[in-house]
């Protein structure tokens, strides 16, 4: 039995989690972070197309007592990002003890009078992480498993228990999985089903029909569910096949989310339109390189991250194919810094429509190869390199990580110079390997 008490928590601007950003579309932004904690951190720009010095990766260290101001214009469509810490070898506990928020990118399509589109009424973020009290309240944190720390209890937006008052038809929620390992299958506790309009990196071709949608650490999706004058209903998370039994991985669990409200009288909202955008497809065919990535339970085709070395070196403007296979027993995800890629195969068949826009972190189970395309555009660093990295944040602090620089044509990459040891010393070790599927 829980007593109560005060949990200590780091946020931004706050004692938890930190504002919603909101930019549009061609802004020129500057954002500075102050670092009031006793120990170095980052800010990293989730799923943001920007320059390598202003990813806010591990090179981008913040002192105690330190400003970072990055300033950088955004070039994207608009889209529901976020922003976290990602310090060398500790990002799962920073995360996990309560750093991160929402990054909106508006653009004239994603606020359309079409869609949901009022903030805080009929478009609503949905921050879900899962957290583990003790008995006075207090964060815990040792209860690592097959994937990481999984809580036992749901936080919403930071809070355990909150409700919703619905007043429109029509309501948009900007979900984001920004716990540090559990994964979710949010669907609704009557099984009705709902539209999903975009993923990752903004709005998909059309809207998409489903009743369950599965989000992994660090994705993301805009659903729209209606709702009838005076129902009630609950938004869950249910049970999933994460493709690995017998592996601590949360899969059975399940969650009340948030429960919806509906008011007497609702105001009326428009349709869904039949098109939401044209999402330009990347074509295969043009691709100037195809790279292999074998994920394993510490480490990316055999090697453990490398704060000094440069893994693959990729030419700016180019398009490239990446194949991604999970060749260990244990789930995990797969991110790509500094841009958004299109998931052209999943064990070479089409990817489901709810995978078919623009994603920077892709579910990658055990024994699957993904098969993805993406564009390095427009800018280019041959000594600050970008991540790439499983989102299940032991792995990645443990090693599952490499780094990329992306040159001129005819560049050579540079010399990343760092006095990081790896792996760094508060990083919690893995259990025994479950690599096992790769011949």
């Amino acid at each position: 039995m829980t007593t109560g008490g005060d949990a200590d928590t780091w946020g931004y601007n706050g004692a938890l989690l930190g504002p919603t950003l909101r930019v549009r579309s061609g802004e020129q932004i500057r954002v500075n972070v102050r670092n009031d904690l006793d120990e170095a951190t980052t800010v990293h720009w989730h799923g943001m197309r920007l320059p390598a010095a202003c990813d806010g990766g591990p090179h981008q260290k913040i002192e105690p007592g330190a400003t970072w101001s990055p300033t950088w214009k955004v070039f994207q469509p608009g889209a529901t990002l976020w922003y976290h810490p990602h310090p060398h070898g500790s990002t799962e506990v920073h995360v996990y003890r309560g750093l991160g928020g929402m990054l909106l990118v508006d653009d004239d399509e994603t606020t359309s009078e079409h869609l949901p589109h009022r903030y805080g009424q009929d478009d609503i973020p949905l921050i879900v992480q899962d957290k583990t009290f003790d008995e006075f309240g207090k964060f815990v944190e040792a209860d690592r498993r097959g994937v990481g720390m999984l809580g036992t209890t749901l936080l919403v937006n930071g809070a355990v228990g909150p409700t919703f008052q619905v007043t429109s038809e029509l309501t948009r929620f900007r979900l984001l999985n920004a716990s540090t390992a559990r994964s979710y299958s949010f669907g609704f506790s009557d099984d009705r089903p709902f539209h999903i309009i975009a993923s990752d990196g903004g709005l998909l071709d059309a809207p998409v029909s489903v009743d369950r949608v599965r989000l992994t650490p660090a994705e993301r999706v805009e659903i729209v569910v209606r709702m009838a004058p005076g129902e009630r209903v609950v938004l869950h998370s249910y049970p999933q096949d994460l493709g690995a039994p017998g592996i601590p991985t949360g899969a059975d669990d399940q969650f009340d989310v948030l429960p919806l409200i509906a008011a007497g009288k609702l105001r009326p909202s428009p349709q869904l339109p039949h098109r939401l955008t044209r999402v330009r497809r990347l074509d295969p065919g043009t691709a100037v390189a195809t790279r292999d990535f074998e994920l394993r339970s510490d480490r990316i085709n055999d090697e453990h991250m490398d704060m000094a070395r440069i893994d693959q070196v990729v030419t700016v403007d180019t398009v490239e194919i990446w194949h991604v296979t999970n060749v260990s027993l244990v789930p995990h995800n797969f991110h790509v810094h500094g841009m958004q890629f299109q998931v052209v195969s999943v064990d070479e068949q089409p990817p489901p429509a709810e995978l078919a826009g623009w994603k920077d972190t892709v579910f990658a189970p055990p024994g699957v190869q993904l098969r993805l395309v993406m564009r390095f555009a427009k800018y280019s660093d041959p000594d600050l390199p970008y991540m790439y990295h499983c989102h299940l944040l032991w792995h990645e602090d443990a090693g599952v990580m490499g780094q990329f620089v992306v040159v001129k044509p005819g560049e050579e990459a540079g010399t990343v110079t760092t006095g990081l040891d790896w792996p760094h010393p508060d990083t919690p070790p893995l259990p025994p390997s479950h690599d096992g599927l790769h011949g």
